[in-house]
């Protein structure tokens, strides 16, 4: 499953890398209160993605670390309640 994720990866990488070189697009002017920005239009669209993605993994990195936590404690209480369960026939079978 890892694979398949650097594989796209990757490719999105080489999508982007084949965007830039061959855009024609033209000059975009962004102001931001006293700064002003002048750059093409394809790396205002990479850069809104590339914001986006670091947006959303920032929203959601507290939730997987305490998910993480969560599991590791979770995972914790059965290895020690596997270890206090004690076979409750004495070994003995009852058979018919």
């Amino acid at each position: 499953m890892q694979f398949f994720f650097w594989l796209a990866f990757l490719v999105i990488i080489a999508l982007a890398i084949f965007a830039i070189q061959n855009s024609t697009a033209p000059a975009v002017v962004m102001k931001f209160l006293l700064w002003r920005f002048e750059t093409s239009l394809t790396y205002t669209i990479l850069g809104s993605i590339l914001s986006g993605i670091i947006l959303t993994l920032l929203l959601l990195a507290p939730a997987t670390v305490r998910n993480s936590f969560r599991a590791r404690k979770l995972k914790k209480e059965i290895e020690t309640s596997g270890k206090g369960i004690k076979d409750p026939g004495g070994g003995q079978s009852k058979g018919p």
